[in-house]
C-alpha cells in the first residue's frame, strides 16, 4: 500500500472539507475479522472534481457515492477513487476488516490466563483506513458518531461516552472534530474502576486477569490524573473538552501510550504485577500526564502535517515533566528525564539519522514515522526550556494560550506557534528557531579553569558547534563544582559565543569535580575534564545534588558511546558511586544501562564475565545494606538476579526460596532469574515450560519465549530464528521477546551464522509485519556479533533500495550503535 505524500495531502485538503463520520463496527464476527459500515459526509470546493478516499479492507461489500453504486473492485492499493464530486457528498461503504496482531489498526489479543479476547484501536500513523473508510490525513478533522456491536459479555469504550443502547450494541457520544488517527474503540471483558473529578467522569480499565494490580494502583493513577487536570486547566486556561476521560491498559501495545481524546490507551505493563521501584511509578505518572497534555497539544490543536509532530511530542514531553514537578510528589521528574529521556535523545542525535527538531519536510506519512524518536521528544522538550530562558516563562505561557485558543479544533504549524510566542514576548525568534529548531546535532560544552594554589584564577565555558552542521545556539545553564560533598561554586551563565568567561568562579576554591550544565537546562554534549572524571569514583556519591549526578552519569554514558570514556572508567565509577545512590531513577537506570548496554556492547567478549562479576559485587553489596522492600533493595536484587553466576542462589530464587523481602510472589522478578539461568545453560526447555505453567499469563508467555531463545544450544537458536522470521501471526510482543533472547550467547560461534541471515530474513518480514512493529524488531534483532564482517554486511544492507522506510531507518540506527561498539573496543580493548 502506497503512503500518502505531502503533495497529495495538500491537494486533497484544498478540495475536501469533511463534515462528519458515522462509523458502525461489528465486533461479533469471530476472532479474525470485523464488520465496518461507514457514512462520510464531506464538501468539495470544486464540484465536478475527482479525489480519493483511503480504505484498506479485507473485503468490500458495497459502496455508494451520493446514492450511486460504485464497484468495490475500484478499490486499489488502499485507495477508492471518487469521481465527479458534488458540492456536498455522502459516501457509504460496507466492508469487512481484518484484526491485526502487530499493534496497529484494530488489534485483537487473547489472554492465556483465561482465554478471553480483547480489542483496541491504535490508528496511528496511517492505520485508520484498516478500520473504517476515511480521508486519512491530520488536517481533515471531523466529528464522529460511532456504534459498536460486540459480544454480550464485553464492555465498549471509545472517544465518546459509551452507552449500551440495545443487547450487544453500544452507542458512543458524538465527538468534537478529531483527526483520523485519534479514533479508537476498546472492547472486551475489561474490568474497571471509576471516579469523577471537577465534573469529569474518570475510568481506568484493564484485562480481567489484571484486576488485582488495577485496583491496587487505581488510587495512585487517579491522583496523578486529577492533579494533572487541575494543573493544565490553570496553565492553559482552556477546560478539557472531550467529555469523559478513560485510561485503558491494553495488551501488546507498541508505544507507551496513545493520546486518543477521551480514551487514552496504555501498555498494560504499567500495571505492575509485582514490586515497583519509585522511578517506575514516576515513569507511569509521567506517561499519564504526558498523554493528558496531548488533549491540548495534539487533540484540540493538531499538527497540520507530520513534519510538525514536535508540536505534539515536544510539548507533551515538556509539559508532563513540568506538571509532575509543580503538582505531584514527583518533584525530581527532571532528574528522571536526564538519565532516561535525554540519554535516549542523545543516542538519536549521535546517529547518522539525526534530524532537526522541526522543519523536516516529511514527503510522505511513512517517512514521518521515522522521526518519532528521542529528538522529537527529549531534545524538543530541552529546546522549549531554552526558549523559556530566552523569552521568559510568563511570555511563553501567554503565547501557548494564544496559540491553543486561536487554533482550537483545527490545525497548527511551526509558524503559527512561533508567531504566537513572538507576539507575546515581543522578541524576533527567526535566528533562535533557525539555530535550535531547524539545525540538527548539538554543541559540546566544557569548562576550563586556571588555578593557583588551589584557587580558581580564571574560568571559561567553551562552546563547540559541529563543523558539518554549524549553528549559533545561545545556551542558558549552570556550572557547579563540589569537593567532598560541599558545593564550592555555582554560576549561572548564558553562552552566546565560542568562549564565555565565568567571572563568578574566580577566587573560589578549585573543586574536585566541575559539572557544566549542572541543572541540565540545555541540550548539549557535556565534556567533563580529565581531572573530574578521575575524581568521580571518590567524589560522585558525595554530591548532594541529584540533578548534577544525573548529568554526570549521562555524560559518562555519552562518552562511552563516543569512545571518549572507557568502559573501565565507567565501571570504576559504578563500583564506587552506584551502591550509594539515593535517587531511584539514577539507581535503576544506570544499573540497567551497565548490565544491558555498556558490558555487552562495549566490553570485549573475553572480558565480559569479569565485568559482569563487578556489577554483581556492587549489587550484592547494596542488597546486603538496603532496607527490605525499598527501591534500593529491589534495584539491587534485580541486578544480582541478572548478573549472578551462583547457580545455587539462582535456583533457590527461581523456586521461591530465600528471596529478598517483598519479592516472595513476584513473577516478573522470577523471570529475571530464569533468564539468567537459561542464558547460562542451567535450565532447559522443559524447565522453562515448567516456569511458564506457574505464570500462565500473557507476560509469562512472553518471558518464556525470551528465555527459550536465550538457551545456549544450537537447536534453541534454530527454533527461535524460525519462530521470529517465518512464523506469521506472531504478535508484535512475541517477535520482540524472541529477538531479545536470540543473540544472548556465551560466544559468537553459537550465533555468528545467523548474522548474514538477519540482513535478508528480517527485512523480508515487511511482507506481513506493520512498519511500526517491524521497526522495533529490526532494532532489537540486530546482530550482537561485533565484528568488521557484521559492519560490512550492515553497510551493504543499508545501501539496498528495496527497504521500507522503517526498516532502513532502524538499520541505520542499529548500525550506528554497532560502529560505536567497534570504535570503543578498538580504543579501549585492554583488560576491564
Amino acid at each position: 500500500m502506497r503512503s500518502l505524500t505531502l503533495a497529495e495531502a495538500r491537494e486533497r485538503s484544498s478540495l475536501i472539507t469533511v463534515t462528519s463520520y458515522a462509523v458502525e463496527l461489528d465486533l461479533d464476527q469471530g476472532a479474525e475479522v470485523f464488520g465496518s459500515h461507514t457514512t462520510v459526509r464531506f464538501a468539495c470546493s470544486r464540484p465536478g472534481a475527482d479525489s480519493w478516499v483511503d480504505l484498506k479492507a479485507h473485503s468490500v461489500e458495497t459502496i455508494s457515492l451520493n446514492g450511486e453504486p460504485i464497484d468495490p473492485a475500484e478499490v486499489s492499493d488502499g485507495r477508492l477513487p471518487l469521481k465527479g464530486l458534488a458540492a456536498d457528498n455522502e459516501l457509504v461503504v460496507a466492508a469487512t476488516m481484518a484484526y491485526s496482531h502487530d499493534g496497529q489498526g484494530l488489534h485483537r489479543a487473547t489472554d492465556p490466563a483465561d482465554d478471553l479476547d480483547y480489542v483496541y484501536g491504535h490508528l496511528f500513523l496511517d492505520a485508520a483506513p484498516s478500520v473504517y473508510v476515511c480521508f486519512d490525513q491530520p488536517d481533515l478533522k471531523a466529528p464522529y458518531d460511532v456504534t459498536v456491536r460486540a459480544p454480550l459479555e464485553w464492555t465498549v469504550l471509545g472517544n465518546g461516552a459509551a452507552t449500551r443502547t440495545a443487547t450487544g450494541t453500544w452507542t458512543l457520544a458524538t465527538t468534537k472534530p478529531l483527526a483520523t488517527y485519534f479514533v479508537t474503540v476498546c472492547a472486551g471483558p475489561y474490568v474497571s474502576v471509576r471516579d469523577e473529578h471537577d465534573g469529569i467522569p474518570l475510568g481506568i480499565h484493564a484485562r480481567t486477569s489484571l484486576r488485582e494490580p488495577l485496583e491496587r494502583h487505581a488510587a495512585e493513577l487517579f491522583d496523578v490524573t486529577k492533579r494533572s487536570f487541575d494543573y493544565f486547566h490553570g496553565l492553559f486556561g482552556i477546560r478539557y473538552p472531550f467529555g469523559e476521560y478513560h485510561q485503558v491498559f491494553v495488551p501488546e501495545f507498541n508505544a507507551g501510550a496513545m493520546e486518543n481524546p477521551g480514551c487514552v490507551t496504555f501498555r498494560d505493563q504499567y500495571l505492575y504485577r509485582g514490586a515497583a521501584t519509585r522511578d517506575e511509578l514516576l515513569t507511569r505518572a509521567n506517561t499519564v500526564s504526558h498523554e493528558m497534555s496531548h488533549m491540548w497539544f495534539g487533540d484540540i490543536v493538531t499538527m497540520q502535517w507530520w513534519d510538525d509532530l514536535w508540536l505534539n511530542e515536544s510539548f507533551a514531553e515538556y509539559m508532563s515533566h513540568r506538571a509532575l514537578v509543580d503538582a505531584t510528589e514527583y518533584s525530581d521528574a527532571w532528574v528522571d528525564s536526564s538519565i532516561v529521556r535525554k540519554v535516549w535523545g542523545y543516542g538519536a542525535e549521535r546517529s547518522p539519522s539525526t534530524h532537526p527538531v522541526a522543519g523536516v519536510e516529511a514527503l510522505d506519512a511513512q517517512s514521518a514515522l521515522q522521526n518519532f524518536d528521542g529528538i522529537s521528544y527529549a531534545k524538543g522538550a530541552a529546546t522549549l526550556r531554552q526558549l523559556i530562558a530566552y523569552v521568559g516563562d510568563d511570555e511563553f505561557i501567554a503565547g501557548v494560550r494564544a496559540y491553543l485558543t486561536d487554533k482550537s479544533y483545527g490545525n497548527g504549524t511551526l509558524a503559527d506557534f512561533l508567531g504566537a510566542i513572538e507576539t507575546a514576548s515581543g522578541k524576533d525568534l527567526e535566528a533562535w528557531s533557525r539555530a535550535w529548531l531547524l539545525t540538527a546535532d548539538r554543541d559540546t560544552i566544557s569548562v576550563e579553569i586556571d588555578e593557583q594554589g588551589g584557587v580558581v584564577e580564571s574560568a571559561v565555558v567553551r562552546r563547540e558547534s559541529p563543523a558539518d552542521r554549524p549553528a549559533d545556539r545561545p545556551h542558558a545553564f549552570h556550572v557547579a563544582g563540589w569537593t567532598d560533598g560541599r558545593e564550592l561554586a555555582r554560576a549561572s551563565v548564558t553562552v552566546t559565543g565560542p568562549v564565555t568567561t565565568l567571572a563568578d568562579l574566580e577566587g573560589t576554591p578549585e573543586p574536585a569535580i566541575l559539572v557544566p550544565n549542572a541543572s541540565d537546562l540545555t541540550w548539549a554534549r557535556v565534556r567533563l575534564s580529565d581531572s573530574t572524571v578521575a575524581a568521580l569514583p571518590s567524589q560522585l556519591a558525595q554530591v548532594p545534588d541529584a540533578q548534577a549526578r544525573a548529568v554526570v552519569w549521562s555524560s559518562l554514558i555519552d562518552g562511552v558511546h563516543g569512545a571518549a570514556v572507557s568502559p573501565d572508567a565507567f565501571l570504576d565509577v559504578f563500583d564506587a558511586a552506584w551502591p550509594h545512590e539515593s535517587n531511584s531513577s539514577i539507581l535503576t537506570r544506570v544499573a540497567a544501562y551497565a548490565e544491558h548496554r555498556v558490558v555487552p556492547y562495549f566490553v570485549p567478549r573475553d572480558q565480559q564475565d569479569a565485568a559482569v562479576a563487578r556489577l554483581n559485587r556492587a549489587g550484592v553489596g547494596l542488597l546486603e545494606r538496603a532496607t527490605a522492600g525499598t527501591t534500593e533493595s529491589l534495584a539491587a536484587a534485580r541486578l544480582v538476579a541478572g548478573t549472578s553466576d551462583d547457580a545455587t542462589l539462582l535456583r533457590a530464587w527461581a523456586d521461591g526460596k530465600g528471596l529478598p523481602a517483598g519479592l516472595e510472589d513476584d513473577g516478573d522478578f522470577r523471570w529475571i532469574v530464569v533468564r539468567n539461568l537459561a542464558a547460562r545453560g542451567l535450565v532447559g526447555v522443559a524447565d522453562v515450560d515448567d516456569f511458564r505453567s506457574k505464570d500462565d499469563t500473557l507476560q509469562g508467555g512472553l518471558n518464556a519465549l525470551m528465555c527459550r531463545a536465550s538457551l545456549p544450544e544450537a537447536d534453541a537458536k534454530a527454533w527461535a530464528w524460525e519462530q521470529l522470521t517465518t512464523r506469521q501471526g506472531r504478535s508484535n510482543y512475541e517477535m520482540v521477546h524472541l529477538a531479545r533472547g536470540f543473540w544472548v550467547a556465551p560466544d559468537d560461534a553459537l550465533v555468528e551464522d545467523y548474522v548474514p541471515r538477519y540482513f535478508t530474513d528480517v527485512p523480508a518480514m515487511s511482507g506481513w509485519v506493520g512498519e511500526d512493529a517491524l521497526s522495533r524488531v529490526v532494532l532489537v534483532a540486530f546482530p550482537r556479533v561485533f565484528t568488521d564482517e557484521t559492519a560490512r554486511l550492515s553497510a551493504e544492507a543499508i545501501a539496498r533500495d528495496d527497504l521500507t522506510p522503517a526498516v532502513h531507518r532502524s538499520l541505520v540506527d542499529a548500525d550506528a550503535e554497532l560502529r560505536e561498539a567497534l570504535a570503543s573496543r578498538a580504543t579501549f580493548g585492554a583488560a576491564v
